[in-house]
This record gives structure tokens, C-alpha cells and sequence, in this order.
């Protein structure tokens, strides 16, 4: 068997878990998301064709009849296009028939590509992006220094639909604390309802080095949410969603509660789940002790 090593640390979505992974770049092109420590070990860095043949050929040898690809890490679709077709040639070369390949992206990555280089990227396979959007609120965007807008982001993401590419999305329950709650909701409701993604999914606020670490890179005023008003949060945002046929998760190691359904089928039985759940749930219980219901 091939030996092989990747440069450390490396994520990946929950849905690629059997994926091959290749790391065309490595950290993350952005970097400065209050939120995010995923790659502040690293520079980043984009990775020469040359030194990823031998090892595209090497995975397609351990990951033998590999039906997908993951293109590492945070955000590998920034590279431009005349650098990420060669790579996407070189998998179909040695991966043979392969049902897709994925990657992390910014809404910024596709809008700097054309249509006609997305649907080329498309043609040869990349057929989902994953987006953390975080959120629909401008002002939140801009407290939490995603460097977007939620018009660049509706922009990017109608963008790749156009081209063929899904997406799955992410946003983060949570995000702006007490004082932003209600505006963080209902705004990202409504980014939400104008992409209709593949995939939506919502996560929970976490603080890896510490609530003061966040509050200082957080441009505003930050007040964290109980368990509670964290549920009543999540049942604003899915109660004003009006989507079609978007298969929904919330069961990421961050969230207090499992959900998971297709909005806007399950819609009423998602919110029940919460309503009780809310009921449920001690007053002051906070994530720091999460209770998994």
C-alpha cells in the first residue's frame, strides 16, 4: 500500500467522510473570520500541479473505486480556473468514473470565474461547493469580518446554480449573541429563501480558545445565548423559511439538539421538536454544558 501524508490540521465536511481527499491549497485564503480558528496554524498556500500528480495518482491507489474527491482545505475553489481544471483533469485521469468532487468556497471564489469556466469546472466534475455563509446580516457579516456581503453571497451562489454546481450551506446559530439574535435570524432566512440550496445545515456557535478570544475579535458587543434562547434562535430562522425541497441537518457535534428533515416538507415537525425542546431544557443551561436532547 501507497504511504501518504497530509500537511496537518485538515477538515473536511461531515458528507465527504469516505471521500479521497487532495490538498490543492493548504489553509484558508480568508482567515480573518472572528469565528473561525480552523486554520490559523497555517499560511496559506497554494500547492504546484507538479507536486500534486504523485499524489492524486498515490490516493486514487488507497482510495481504490473511490466514488468521490474533496479538494482541500478551507477553500480550495479560489484558485483560478486555469489552475483548478488540470487538477480536475489529473482526477478523472487516474479516479476514473467518479460521481463528483467537492470543495469549500467563498461566494468571492466563484464570482471571480466566469460562467463559462464554472460550467467547465462542472463538466469535469466538481459538482458541489460548501459555503459557510455564517449568516444573512450585513452587519453581522461585517462584525464578524467574513468579507462578504449578503448580496455578493446571494450573487456567488446563484452563480454556481446557474453553472450546474449545488451547494450546501451553513449557518451559524448563534453567531451574534443576545443583541443580534432576532436580526441574524430573520435575515438569514431570507438569504436562505433566495438561494433554495441543496443542502442547508446549522451549526452552534463555538469558542475553541474561549469566550474572551471571540469577544475580542468580534467587532461588537457580544452576550452569549442560554440552550434556550439558542432553540428559540434556530425556530425563528426555520419558521420564516419558505424553500423547496432542501434536505436540512442540525446535527453537528456543536448543537445542543439533532434535527434533520427537507424544508419545507418537515417545516411544522421541526419546529414542534424545537418548541418542546424549549420547554424541556433547563433555565441557564448554557453550551459550555451542553444537554443533548
Amino acid at each position: 500500500m501507497p504511504y501518504f501524508t497530509y500537511d496537518e490540521p485538515l477538515f473536511r465536511p461531515p458528507a465527504e467522510a469516505n471521500s479521497a481527499i487532495i490538498q490543492a491549497t493548504l489553509g484558508c485564503s480568508w482567515n480573518r473570520c472572528a469565528f473561525c480558528e480552523m486554520y490559523t496554524s497555517k499560511k496559506f498556500k497554494v500547492r504546484k500541479l507538479e507536486d500534486l500528480k504523485p499524489e492524486i495518482e498515490t490516493l486514487s491507489k488507497i482510495y481504490l473505486g473511490a466514488k468521490k474527491v474533496f479538494l482541500a482545505d478551507g477553500n480550495a475553489f479560489v484558485l483560478s480556473a486555469s489552475n483548478l481544471i488540470p487538477i480536475l483533469e489529473e482526477i478523472n485521469k487516474h479516479f476514473g468514473r467518479i460521481q463528483r468532487v467537492s470543495s469549500y468556497a467563498l461566494p468571492k471564489d466563484i464570482l471571480s470565474k466566469s460562467d463559462d469556466e464554472l460550467k467547465n469546472i462542472r463538466d469535469l466534475g466538481l459538482k458541489i461547493l460548501y459555503i459557510g455563509i455564517e449568516t444573512g446580516d450585513d452587519e453581522l457579516l461585517r462584525l464578524i469580518n467574513k468579507g462578504e456581503t449578503s448580496q455578493s453571497t446571494v450573487d456567488g451562489i446563484l452563480k454556481a446554480h446557474n453553472a450546474g454546481i449545488e451547494t450546501s450551506i451553513m449557518i451559524i446559530n448563534g453567531l451574534g449573541g443576545k443583541g443580534y439574535s432576532d436580526q441574524h435570524a430573520v435575515n438569514s432566512a431570507k438569504i436562505i429563501n433566495r438561494i433554495n440550496p441543496k443542502f442547508l445545515s446549522t451549526l452552534t456557535l463555538s469558542m475553541p480558545f474561549g469566550e474572551k478570544h471571540f469577544i475580542d475579535r468580534f467587532q461588537g458587543k457580544y452576550i452569549p445565548l442560554s440552550v434556550i434562547e439558542l432553540f428559540e434562535e434556530l425556530k425563528t430562522f426555520i419558521g420564516l423559511t419558505d424553500l423547496n425541497n432542501v434536505i436540512y441537518r442540525s446535527n453537528h457535534v456543536s448543537n445542543n439538539l439533532n434535527l434533520q428533515g427537507t424544508l419545507s416538507k418537515d417545516k411544522v415537525n421541526l419546529i414542534e421538536q424545537l418548541a418542546r425542546a424549549i420547554i424541556e431544557t433547563p433555565k441557564g443551561l448554557y453550551p459550555s454544558s451542553p444537554l443533548m436532547l
